[in-house]
């Protein structure tokens, strides 16, 4: 099996969920594009895994397996972040969150 399409189709992937991460505002579309990136490590893991011979024995697929946990991980938290971020400022734009809080007398 030549590796060329899954290959070009993670590359894609991948730089579809960088263009995500940095063009959108929208938190929630943020983190589906960081999914997307995720995915298509997964996917280069798994071709590489089924590709090249390597001294571990489905290696990719374990090491896929452990990214996809992560990205349970990620969304559960990521999503918890928004909501309270919602609840706070009404809004979900990455732009207006305040990086550092200021003390009250400053404004």
């Amino acid at each position: 099996m030549r590796p060329v399409i899954p290959y070009v189709t993670a590359a894609l992937l991948f730089g579809l969920g960088v263009y995500g991460v940095l063009r959108r505002r929208n938190a929630v579309l943020v983190l589906m594009a960081v999914e997307l990136m995720l995915n298509a490590v997964n996917l280069i893991l798994v071709t590489a895994d089924t590709t090249v011979r390597a001294q571990l024995p489905h290696g990719g697929q374990v090491f896929a397996l452990f990214v996809i946990v992560l990205a349970a991980a990620e969304i559960g938290v990521g999503l918890a972040i928004v909501l309270q971020l919602y609840r706070l400022r009404a809004t979900v734009a990455v732009d207006e969150v305040p990086l550092a809080e200021r003390p009250e007398g400053e404004r």
